[in-house]
């Protein structure tokens, strides 16, 4: 009986020890906006259009999948199927970075950034969201160009919608800007 006395403390111990969390698994860096690189969504070349792009790494997938614009990442991640999926996403830090031509070393975890929403800049199709590592940056960048400051917890398929109608300010041309007219 004092040898189970003895055994019962290690034995929980033991079995405590085991329920700790284990490592987190490293993520996948940002990878390089190539010339040839086409929108995952829309298949339009990447580099040819202005506006904060996106990646998302998607469980069980080593390859980054590739977005022209902030609006086709979300338009992508928030499908239902995609949800669930998707490990991890960046954009562009539009704070730090021209929103003519987004550098790749301004690229941010997508789930951290604050979001311009209804803005007057156009992306690749038009309506996007603008991306932002600090709050200060977004806010400055809304009282600039309208729009209203969202989270990426607040982005859903409904106000993507909105977006897209251009049902949140900005213009209501057809969302393209002369920088994107192509022959």
């Amino acid at each position: 009986m004092p040898r189970l006395l003895v055994l019962i403390p290690l034995l929980l111990f033991l079995l405590l020890a085991g329920c700790g969390e284990s490592e987190p698994e490293s993520l996948a860096a940002p990878v390089p906006i190539e010339d040839g690189d086409s929108c995952h969504v829309c298949g339009m070349l990447i580099s040819e259009h202005p506006g904060p792009k996106g990646e998302a790494f998607m469980d069980q997938q080593s390859e980054a999948l590739k977005f022209c614009s902030t609006m086709d990442l979300f338009s992508f991640l928030k499908q239902p199927e995609n949800e669930t999926r998707l490990s991890h996403a960046y954009v562009h830090d539009i704070g730090v970075t021209t929103w003519e031509e987004p550098s790749d070393e301004a690229f941010i975890r997508a789930e951290e950034a604050w979001y311009v929403v209804g803005h007057d800049q156009r992306g690749s199709m038009g309506h996007t969201l603008a991306s932002f590592a600090e709050q200060a940056d977004a806010e400055a960048f809304r009282e600039a160009h309208g729009g209203e400051l969202v989270t990426f917890e607040e982005i859903d398929l409904d106000l993507l919608g909105r977006l897209g109608r251009g049902e949140l300010g900005g213009d209501t041309d057809d969302g393209m800007n002369d920088r994107q007219v192509h022959d």
